[in-house]
């Protein structure tokens, strides 16, 4: 009987394999993202200090006024744009963006394009 892992041990295992290969630093912070069933969550974090820098979600009291649905591509549109306001409001200009293990399509694809066209280089 063959055996399958599964997928999300499989994500986590990409996950870490980049993680090996890229850190967020004062000067070049890591955009992280993490997509559940429902929602997406993004972090701007240093990893020299271990310090989040700014974060946003799809559970914000302001996407959730915004969106009618959390789960679709325009979420995650909206997300990328919120969290590259914030962004640009602390200062961060300049960012490494870690897709967390996932696919770079659909919704990892429209964040990025979305924090692009917002002001983050990456």
């Amino acid at each position: 009987m063959v055996n399958k892992e599964s997928r999300v041990e499989i994500r986590r295992k990409k996950h870490l394999r980049t993680r090996n290969r890229f850190s967020g630093t004062a000067e070049r912070p890591r955009l992280a993202v993490f997509r559940s069933n429902k929602h997406m969550y993004a972090q701007i974090i240093n990893d020299a200090e271990g310090t989040t820098l700014v974060a946003a979600s799809t559970l914000d009291k302001n996407a959730k006024e915004a969106l009618k649905e959390t789960d679709t591509v325009e979420a995650t549109a909206f997300l990328g744009k919120e969290i590259a306001k914030r962004a640009l409001d602390k200062g961060i200009k300049e960012v490494v963006f870690d897709r967390g293990g996932f696919i770079y399509q659909g919704k990892i694809k429209a964040l990025a394009d979305a924090a692009r066209e917002a002001g983050l280089e990456f």
